[in-house]
């Protein structure tokens, strides 16, 4: 009966050494773009939330400098432009999100308000 003998020429050893050393980089950017894409999705809500307060002091009749006030401290950085359709005073604001040193994503968030309300 002839014998088999298995010969192992490099073996695994170090192999999953190997392997984490080729994946650890990419699950660090994953993890990295994660939580980019979070604070950018926080800052979406803050802008929209500054439209909104922007649209309904224009509403009300405040100046539009106090409205750009408005959505500066409410999403710091960011812009506003405003226009007027029928009854209602339109708010606009831009602002820009960098997601890690890679990427800027510019954001926009527009509301309306009744013109004359209080």
């Amino acid at each position: 009966m002839p014998r088999f003998r298995f010969v192992r020429l490099g073996g695994d050893r170090g192999s999953v050494a190997a392997e984490l050393a080729l994946a650890l980089p990419t699950v660090v950017l994953v993890l990295a773009l994660g939580a980019g894409a979070l604070g950018a999705a926080a800052r979406q809500v803050s802008l929209q939330d500054a439209a909104a307060d922007a649209a309904r002091l224009l509403g009300r009749g405040e100046d539009a400098g106090r409205a750009a006030d408005a959505v500066g401290r409410a999403a710091p950085g960011a812009t506003m432009s405003s226009s007027n359709s029928g009854d209602l005073v339109c708010v606009t604001a831009h602002a820009e999100v960098a997601v890690g040193n890679l990427l800027t994503v510019p954001l926009r968030a527009s509301s309306c308000a009744l013109a004359g309300g209080l």
